[in-house]
């Protein structure tokens, strides 16, 4: 079907520890998914992901499914490693910007002086993209009408992290338009209660109760008593059923997302999303959702996948005792992110035992099982059992009835294709050797 198609291009399909189990339009950058984020710059539905050939079952509940097959003459393909910038947008919408042909749609959107999305002008196979070496370049056509799309470039997976307090301001500011935002954010919010603490003059938004016929229909976000909310550096948005618990500090710029419990602490430039737990000292990091951290311990800088599960006293560093510049493992070799602060980058279901300490820079593939080493090396293969090298693989049947008992606690069923995903995934793992 016609309509908007984001692209993992073969960069985008090196962003481990996350390109084994999810597309980079299901990636979390700032307070939006890649794929709502394009769905709102263009106005256009996302019609399908393309993507690596191991994540062709690849589901999640409201998740746009993959395409195969041809991509049907006048689609939008976009590169999902480019962030618009939402607050950019104009009412009108980036797609409806007319053209020289008269039918009302540009035909390439660039960026940076490189193209970001291009309108086909016949229809592509689906092989051609089977690679990832395909350029957006490539799919345009000469003289095509282009328009700008301001944003961000993902280059390197870092890149989620190094970007995220300034794309989580511009997201949150943009998340208070009346109406726009309405596919990413409800739209209706109430002040902080009279017993919290405010600081500062950045917005501070709270997803108020919806009421039809005098009613609630959808609670809003609970704020118990004697929570701050520090907005002196950016705003702050607390989402639809979410509870923010007493003695917690909220540090802008924030997002927390819907039904989801802050537990208490320091929560500071965070983007939180849905239906997760925290609990103790968070910074400067990224929880894609259906997450939990509900113990003390320290993450900064980190992003953490779906479905991780931290045990009690798991901390990240962030910072070398050099203070000097962060190496972080790549398919492509361990390379320098010219990144100060960067903490643990956790795959999808992902879990650590007790007292597990990360040290900076730490990769941990999708489904590690990371238990018995006070502190695991740099890097820990995906489906990995335990936390000393040689590493045991956790065996898939095992691997499977538990992360369908983890996803049935927050009322989440693991689909037919959801198993062949994570299935393939298991297939596909990488080794740390093979990857050096």
């Amino acid at each position: 079907m016609n309509g908007l198609y984001l692209y993992d291009d073969a960069h985008a399909r090196e962003f481990e520890p996350f390109a084994l189990t999810r597309p980079v339009a299901e990636m979390m950058a700032g307070a939006a998914l890649q794929r709502d984020r394009w769905q709102t710059a263009l106005q256009m539905p996302v019609a399908g992901i393309i993507t690596s050939g191991h994540l062709a079952s690849f589901e999640e509940w409201s998740s746009t499914p993959i395409a195969h097959g041809g991509i049907p003459a006048g689609s939008v393909v976009a590169n999902a490693r480019f962030v618009p910038r939402l607050s950019a947008i104009a009412a009108a919408g980036a797609g409806a910007l007319p053209n020289d042909h008269g039918d009302g749609m540009v035909d390439l959107w660039l960026a940076g002086g490189k193209a970001v999305a291009a309108r086909t002008p016949r229809e592509l196979r689906a092989d051609v993209f089977a690679d990832g070496r395909l350029t957006i370049d490539e799919i345009g056509r000469s003289g095509a009408e282009t328009t700008m799309l301001a944003g961000w470039w993902l280059d390197d997976v870092w890149d989620f992290v190094r970007l995220l307090p300034e794309q989580l301001a511009d997201d949150i500011l943009f998340l208070q338009r009346p109406g726009f935002a309405a596919g990413l954010a409800p739209n209706q919010f109430t002040p902080p209660p009279e017993n919290a603490i405010v600081l500062g003059d950045h917005p501070i938004l709270i997803a108020a109760d919806r009421i039809s016929g005098g009613q609630v229909v959808v609670k809003g976000a609970t704020i118990e008593p004697q929570v701050v909310f520090d907005a002196s550096g950016g705003p702050i948005y607390v989402g639809i059923g979410s509870t923010v618990h007493s003695f917690t500090r909220l540090v802008g710029p924030c997002y927390i997302g819907r039904n989801t419990q802050v537990l208490g602490d320091r929560v500071a430039t965070c983007s939180i999303g849905d239906v997760c737990k925290v609990r103790g000292e968070l910074s400067n990091s990224i929880i894609l959702g259906h997450a939990n951290k509900g113990h003390d311990g320290f993450v900064g800088h980190s992003y953490m996948g779906r479905w991780v599960n931290l045990g009690a006293g798991t901390i990240t560093s962030n910072l070398k005792n050099t203070y000097g510049s962060v190496a972080l493992w790549t398919p492509r070799g361990v390379l320098d992110t010219g990144m100060q602060f960067l903490g643990t980058m956790f795959g999808d279901h992902a879990r650590t035992a007790i007292g597990t300490r990360l040290t900076t820079g730490t990769v941990l593939g999708a489904g590690a099982n990371v238990f018995g080493a006070a502190m695991p090396p740099k890097v820990v293969p995906p489906f990995a059992w335990g936390g000393t090298p040689p590493h045991d693989v956790y065996a898939l049947d095992k691997f499977l009835e538990v992360a369908e008992r983890v996803m049935e606690r927050r009322h989440v069923s693991l689909s037919v294709k959801g198993r062949q995903q994570l299935e393939a995934a298991h297939r596909a793992r990488w080794s740390v050797e093979s990857s050096e």
